[in-house]
């Protein structure tokens, strides 16, 4: 099983969320549906950024140095190798 840290962005708010999931996707729907406290009401939500790990404790880790990250570091990191994002995407 893979986990995944990903970054949402709220083009409403011009807010960026950094969060862990196993299933990014069921994750991001879940935001969009309101479904979770930080999140609600401000979205619609898209996901920018996807990174996966092998373990769960590396993927944590990596999403609490994320969340010190200020948004001109979110808006470069967007743009580097590191996002898995591409790759993951589901056809539709």
């Amino acid at each position: 099983m893979l986990h995944f840290v990903y970054i949402l962005h709220s083009k409403n708010k011009d807010i960026y969320y950094k969060g862990y999931s196993t299933l990014p996707f069921v994750r991001l729907k879940q935001h969009n549906q309101n479904l979770t406290t930080y999140t609600s009401n401000k979205g619609p939500w898209i996901l920018v950024y996807l990174q996966s790990f092998k373990m769960k404790k590396q993927a944590l880790i990596r999403e609490r140095k994320l969340k010190k990250y200020s948004k001109d570091q979110i808006k470069r990191l967007i743009q580097t190798p590191l996002n898995e994002l591409e790759h993951f995407k589901v056809k539709e």
